[in-house]
């Protein structure tokens, strides 16, 4: 196990990578699945069209398809984010994460619209209120309230799933691990383990805020009835 201790700086990094990528792509998942989501209940029946179109297109491509299209593919088609290479692999990355990510967080949220009594959405339009503050103000606060569970385990399904960025030039924990394992040969089992429990050691903080904030949610909506 000296190899561990000897590359702590190498695993840093790693870690520091994974948690980059999981931070941009948890926020453009978040972001374009409440948009799909919204279009998925929408009045209009073009905007359902769309919205059902797009999850059940992404989610059941496999993502390491989405992926090798966004690095191979964008590039020929000239869509470009920046002129820094290793920031532009990066961005491709997020960039097939969400895409692929999205459409589960969009079906989760969509659950969590349809726990909402109906008699309250009924009631906000009674009042004047158009759909999209209806879904703002009534609806979507409460949905969000009820999937911060099925949220975590996406999220943490997309946390294990950086791991795929490695194949697009991104130094991630799997990119150390390949370069670890290259250096010591002789203690593969050792490097594998060390990538292990970190996998696990970030899975662990993630879902430790899950549950904080799970457990905020749940005591803001108990003071509300009070």
């Amino acid at each position: 196990m000296q190899v561990i201790v000897d590359n702590l700086d190498a695993f840093g990094r790693g870690a520091w990578g994974t948690i980059v990528l999981f931070f941009w792509s948890t926020l453009g998942s978040l972001v374009l699945g409440t948009l799909l989501a919204v279009f998925r209940v929408s009045p209009s029946p073009a905007l359902r069209a769309v919205g059902t179109i797009y999850v059940n297109l992404f989610r059941n491509t496999p993502l390491t398809l989405i992926m090798v299209f966004c690095v191979l593919c964008l590039p020929i088609l000239q869509i470009t984010f920046t002129e820094d290479s290793g920031r532009q692999y990066r961005a491709y990355a997020v960039l097939a994460l969400v895409a692929y990510t999205s459409s589960f967080v969009c079906e989760a949220i969509r659950s969590g619209i349809n726990t909402v009594p109906v008699g309250q959405a009924e009631a906000a339009r009674a009042i004047g209120l158009p759909f999209t503050k209806v879904l703002s103000l009534v609806v979507l606060p409460q949905a969000f309230r009820a999937v911060v569970p099925p949220l975590g385990s996406i999220l943490n399904a997309l946390l294990k799933n950086t791991s795929v960025a490695s194949a697009a030039n991104n130094f991630e924990l799997i990119s150390a691990m390949r370069g670890l394992v290259e250096q010591n040969g002789n203690a593969v089992i050792a490097v594998l383990i060390g990538t292990t429990v970190t996998y696990v050691v970030l899975a662990l903080l993630l879902f430790a805020g899950v549950e904080v904030l799970e457990r905020a949610l749940d005591r803001d909506r108990k003071g509300a009835r009070a």
